[in-house]
């Protein structure tokens, strides 16, 4: 990995040089609320757009508050202090930034204090259209957390040990991910990732009680696809639709729209990523990079 600059209790610095005390409450029992946003670089413009910010700073917000933490800067400084990082490393591609708010110095799975965070850019390339491929997926037998023992709609760093036992099961099982169900045996999401089928021209995505983060990305394609004149459905799901499913995708971040195109050995559709899948990729591409000029307000940009 690069040793890039990155944001660390209030300076720029080698991420190289940027430490944690090993007996921090992050490092001992994963005290830490993050958000992972993703940046494009729109070439015709020289321009580098956050996708998103607003809502990630406000979801960072909501974490905090959540786990019970202060965080140690409001969303306007982050923003600045987003900016700067960036700029640091002349990044003009697209770029994934992970920020977090952590249990810092020495304490315990229960302390508060004290809290410091990081912001940390890397270059990524977006999904490649050209080459998607579909990804073999299936039902874990592992349980998704549910909000009375480690609430999803957190997004804690100790909640992806969840997602780390179902997706580990099922690379050998021989899948590529996993699908989780929640308490009530109903569909939930993937690890680290919400997820959408097609049935009949109709997307369908699990409800937000169902066990799933409260998706920047999962709001993103709802409103996109409904405005593209595609009915959405919010609601329960059973497993075995699944396998009926006429075209399935995972949305989140760092997956942006990853086609699914088999669960359990069931193959869908052709076995192929499907039409709308593709074309909602495709979307979210034009859109995110500011070349589709549409839903400005979810496009910061860097320079």
């Amino acid at each position: 990995m690069e040793d890039n600059l990155i944001w660390c209790r209030s300076e720029i610095l080698r991420q190289s040089k940027a430490m944690v005390p090993v007996l921090s409450p992050m490092a001992q029992f994963g005290l830490n609320v993050f958000e992972g946003i993703r940046a494009y670089w729109n070439m015709s413009e020289s321009q580098l757009y956050a996708f998103r910010l607003d809502e990630h700073l406000r979801r960072l917000m909501d974490s905090c508050r959540l786990i019970r933490i202060e965080p140690p800067h409001q969303p306007a400084e982050i923003t600045r202090f987003f900016r700067d990082t960036i700029k640091a490393n002349d990044f003009r591609c697209d770029t994934a930034i992970r920020m977090t708010v952590f249990g810092d110095g020495e304490g315990t799975w229960n302390s508060s204090e004290p809290v410091s965070m990081f912001i940390a850019p890397i270059a990524r390339e977006r999904t490649s259209i050209a080459g998607l491929q579909g990804k073999a997926a299936c039902v874990s037998s592992w349980e998704r957390i549910s909000d009375n023992v480690m609430p999803p709609r957190i997004k804690v760093g100790a909640n992806y040990i969840n997602g780390r036992y179902a997706h580990l099961q099922a690379q050998r099982d021989g899948y590529d991910l996993p699908i989780f169900l929640g308490r009530d045996r109903k569909v939930s999401e993937g690890a680290g990732a919400c997820l959408f089928m097609v049935r009949g021209g109709t997307l369908i995505t699990p409800s937000l009680t169902s066990s799933v983060l409260e998706s920047i990305t999962r709001a993103t394609i709802i409103e996109m696809a409904r405005a593209s004149g595609l009915v959405v459905e919010e609601r329960s799901v059973d497993r075995t639709e699944l396998y009926l499913a006429d075209e399935l995708f995972l949305c989140g971040s760092a997956a942006e729209i990853t086609p699914i195109t088999s669960v359990d050995r069931f193959i869908l559709g052709n076995g192929e990523p499907g039409v709308i899948t593709v074309g909602l990729l495709e979307e979210y591409h034009a859109i995110a990079s500011g070349i589709d000029p549409r839903f400005p307000e979810w496009r910061t940009p860097i320079y």
